[in-house]
């Protein structure tokens, strides 16, 4: 493997890498992703992993698989920009032996798409595509898939959720010679390495007892296809701007912050930590479902995640509880997202209709959804300045507040998500992407302010 080289933005570094994608979502893009970083890193290779877009929950598994020294970070055109995706993936190649990147939803869904990240990053595209219900229609999809778009590197396909080894020929059957698709091979459908789902997509890693069987088997079929090779090697290059975060003031210099972190509360970008840290920020974590008492902070920050699976232990634990109204009496900032905002409010109802009380500080309950009641791209209008942001949640709630700001959409289809300010609380649906604005993120944990 070449050396990496050193000094100006037009300096490369060659690594094997992959982007993962499919026609739609459920085609078993994580498990596929998951399987190749573990196959890889039972090798002894240094692998690291990518999701594309706002997701939660598929890096936490991927980073698992891959062997869990680093986290897997979104790379997500319209959250972090160009600029900021080619650094991550660049700065991640310099000790790298292979680089998966997962795609999100199908190849060319949504503005900017998967392609689009894949063409900027220039890393073939591996189709898996879930062949339930198809046979020599397979070769049609794969076809589409790779000519749709000119100019993109098309690394081949991988037949998913294969029913039998004659399921597998009459699919191979359908990628005729002329149509020159590399064909990977399948993975036969199997109970052992499916990974279970709830209503925000993937069950978390940390709640999934035999995930390791689970990827251990996914790394074992993959080993048996052409995928068992490391892919072919590709240049990344570091940005031509200059990386603004490397520059960032010490805004939040001796600040420390307390970031809820736990079953309930674990939908965080791993650039948002980065971005607190490099503004100067203390972090320490700690756990409403667990812990006592808040460790010494400065400010609170609670990320979304699921805290109506938790409402009995969030409920019982009463000295949390008095111990945030302390936090927020003394009149030190508190940010929630989603999940940490639910949290906040009266009271919590789940899709069973069970309720519990949650800690009160802001006025108004929650009530669990059957169908998904936010979604999309949105730009979050906070006290310090815009920051970029996504929503997804399955929850309404209803409130006396009245909101200090209102989220703008980026495909403007309907109102955005509103803004709440009680006192040095702000709580919205959104989750917020730090590195977007550090201005205003920084603001939203800075004491002091009135």
């Amino acid at each position: 493997m070449d050396d990496a080289f050193s000094g100006s933005p037009g300096d490369a570094r060659r690594v094997p890498a992959l982007f993962i994608s499919a026609p739609a979502s459920h085609h078993g893009k994580t498990t596929v992703t998951a399987a190749l970083a573990r196959c890889y890193a039972k090798r002894g290779l240094r692998v690291r992993v990518f999701k594309t877009g706002p997701d939660f929950i598929d890096p936490m598994l991927l980073a698992h698989a891959a062997g869990g020294v680093h986290p897997a970070y979104q790379l997500d055109l319209w959250l972090a920009g160009a600029d900021a995706c080619q650094k991550m993936v660049y700065d991640a190649a310099q000790d790298a032996d292979a680089i998966l990147i997962e795609g999100v939803m199908g190849l060319f869904d949504g503005q900017p798409s998967s392609a689009d990240l894949a063409a900027l990053l220039g890393v073939p595209v591996l189709a898996v595509i879930d062949a339930t219900g198809m046979a020599q229609t397979f070769g049609a999809v794969a076809y589409g898939l790779a000519h749709y778009r000119a100019g993109l590197s098309f690394a081949g396909v991988l037949a998913n959720s294969v029913a039998s080894t004659r399921h597998a020929e009459m699919l191979e059957q359908g990628l005729r010679p002329g149509l020159n698709i590399r064909y990977f091979g399948a993975m036969l459908r199997s109970a052992d390495t499916a990974l279970p789902e709830r209503h925000l997509g993937l069950v978390q890693a940390a709640e999934v007892p035999d995930l390791a069987a689970r990827i251990e088997h996914a790394a074992a079929a993959i080993g048996q296809t052409g995928l068992a090779s490391l892919p072919a090697p590709v240049s990344f290059y570091a940005p031509s701007n200059v990386d603004a975060s490397a520059h960032l003031p010490l805004t939040l210099l001796g600040v420390r912050i307390g970031i809820a972190r736990d079953a309930a509360f674990s939908f965080i970008y791993p650039a948002n930590l980065d971005c607190l840290r490099v503004m100067g920020a203390t972090l320490q974590f700690f756990s409403p479902l667990n812990d006592a008492e808040l460790p010494d902070v400065d400010s609170l920050y609670f990320p979304g995640g699921y805290p109506e699976l938790h409402l009995q232990t969030l409920q019982n634990n009463l000295s949390m509880k008095a111990a945030l109204h302390h936090h927020h009496a003394c009149n030190k900032p508190i940010f929630a997202e989603c999940g940490g905002m639910l949290y906040l409010l009266g009271s919590l109802t789940d899709k069973s209709g069970n309720a519990a009380a949650m800690t009160g500080l802001l006025p108004g309950r929650a009530v669990m959804q059957s169908r998904l009641q936010g979604l999309g791209y949105q730009s979050a209008p906070m006290p310090g300045g815009v920051l970029r942001a996504h929503t997804f949640h399955h929850s309404m709630i209803d409130t006396p507040m009245v909101p200090q700001a209102i989220g703008e959409r980026l495909h403007n289809t309907s109102a955005g998500e509103k803004i709440f300010q009680v006192g040095r609380i702000t709580a919205t649906y959104l989750h917020c992407y730090f590195p977007s604005n550090p201005t205003a993120a920084a603001a939203l944990f800075l004491p002091g302010r009135k």
